[in-house]
């Protein structure tokens, strides 16, 4: 039973430590919504959207108000539009749908909407590949909407031909997008093993088996757990893992008991908590910040990876003991643009792309919020992707990918989105082709540890 005392045990956390649920994600199915009429289609989505979600903006305010405890976002993700999708014929009708989420998400207040996405690991049907082709067109039309699309799986293997198209589409969003530095593929991922109840954006959508509408959170804090490895600092190994398991824990707990009563207050179904220690580009809430405590001079130094396993691990062992029901992703995110250790790691020197890409064999997504030049081509870019999804299938663990090929920009530029987007630097890339490897059609088929029944 949690209580208002493990709550009151915060109140360091939130004054000193920049801790705060950073959203609650009301997640809502769209499958009784499917019309073959595209007007009467937008029609009950709207309907659906804004009887389910006219209150989740005041509920987090009055929850956050009676509690003390920050709640960042309200969020709404919806079923993967391509779903609902399949009687349409025009990618006109996806943006549509796209601008409709659009305004509803306006309406209720919430700062993003998740879901125009697709799930494409194994083939794509037409409906999946007009949803695709439309995202540069829905993302530069809207401003809260977010899109993701599932290229790949452990069971399934890497669908090259997705992997392919979605290189030409990051291209053509970021080129709709140039006067916003690339916006729209801030908004934009790409996932191998894409969980179904994610709260944070992009990625977020709402998963086929899940109820019909969901209460998920995801909670963040890695202020908090900084300051507790820096009172263990020259401390061995156990004690610098127990004492980040206990922070873990009590973050946790806070996010349960949001959880709890945002479900109760709403009348819908709690689904999880998600851990993730999600960093934003204030000072002293950084991932970056944290392994450097740990022991590396900077983010992208050697240990860097041993570095972030271990913080991942703990975090989830504390998380694991605080909640019956931990889910989404649950670790640490490692973006450039969100993370001011991590910008300043890439001016440093000491953090590249390809060290980035180790990292995420460890960490809880992968190659995040990472620009690099406009010049760099969409094979180049589909390669980037290929090698994510490769780790995420190898290892049977979600990765993804969301990079911004800022238009008219090079190394040593910068792209600015503000908010809890942040700033990046324009990264460089191997310029060495892979075009052949990516104009191969087909799918690169599952491991073999996949066969498991």
């Amino acid at each position: 039973m949690i209580n208002l005392s493990e709550v009151i045990e915060t109140n360091k956390m939130i004054d000193r430590e920049n801790f705060d649920v950073r959203t609650i994600t009301m997640g809502i199915s769209l499958l009784d919504c499917i019309d073959t009429d595209i007007a009467a289609m937008c029609g009950k989505i709207r309907d659906k959207i804004l009887t389910r979600a006219k209150d989740l903006v005041r509920t987090g305010e009055d929850i956050a108000s009676d509690y003390g405890v920050p709640i960042v976002n309200k969020r709404i993700s919806v079923t993967p539009v391509a779903l609902i999708g399949g009687a349409l014929r025009d990618t006109g009708d996806y943006v549509r749908i796209a601008k409709t989420l659009d305004a509803c998400a306006q309406d209720v207040g919430v700062n993003f909407i998740g879901g125009f996405s697709a799930l494409v690991s194994e083939g794509m049907t037409p409906a999946d590949e007009l949803l695709i082709r439309s995202i540069p067109e829905a993302l530069y039309a809207t401003e809260r909407v977010c899109s993701s699309v599932n290229l790949a799986s452990t069971k399934q293997g890497i669908n090259m031909d997705a992997v392919r198209l979605m290189g030409e589409v990051i291209k053509e969003t970021a080129e709709r997008t140039a006067d916003r530095d690339g916006l729209g593929c801030a908004k934009l991922v790409v996932f191998c093993n894409a969980p179904d109840d994610n709260p944070f954006m992009a990625g977020a959508f709402h998963g086929v088996t899940m109820p019909d509408t969901v209460i998920n959170v995801g909670v963040s804090g890695p202020g908090v757990v900084l300051s507790a490895v820096e009172e263990c600092r020259g401390a061995g190994f156990e004690e610098l893992c127990e004492t980040i398991k206990r922070t873990a824990f009590k973050i946790t707990r806070v996010g349960q008991l949001v959880a709890q009563e945002a479900s109760r207050r709403l009348g819908y179904p709690f689904g999880i908590v998600d851990l993730s220690l999600a960093p934003t580009p204030a000072i002293g809430d950084s991932v970056a910040d944290i392994l450097k405590e740990i022991g590396v001079e900077e983010a992208g130094a050697p240990g860097t990876t041993a570095a972030l396993a271990l913080l991942n691990d703990q975090v989830k062992k504390g998380g694991l003991m605080a909640s019956s029901y931990v889910g989404g992703l649950s670790g640490a995110f490692i973006p450039v643009s969100e993370d001011q250790g991590m910008i300043d790691a890439v001016n440093a020197g000491a953090l590249t792309l390809e060290k980035l890409e180790a990292m995420t064999c460890v960490c809880s997504v992968g190659l995040d919020m990472i620009a690099v030049p406009g010049d760099t081509s969409a094979s180049t870019i589909s390669g980037i992707i290929a090698d994510e999804m490769a780790l995420g299938m190898i290892n049977q663990k979600t990765t993804a990918v969301r990079l911004i090929p800022a238009a008219g920009k090079k190394v040593g530029d910068q792209v600015t989105f503000g908010g809890l987007l942040g700033h990046a630097p324009i990264m460089p890339v191997n310029r060495f082709d892979c075009s052949r490897l990516i104009e191969r059609n087909g799918r690169i088929p599952a491991p073999v540890h996949s066969f498991k029944n």
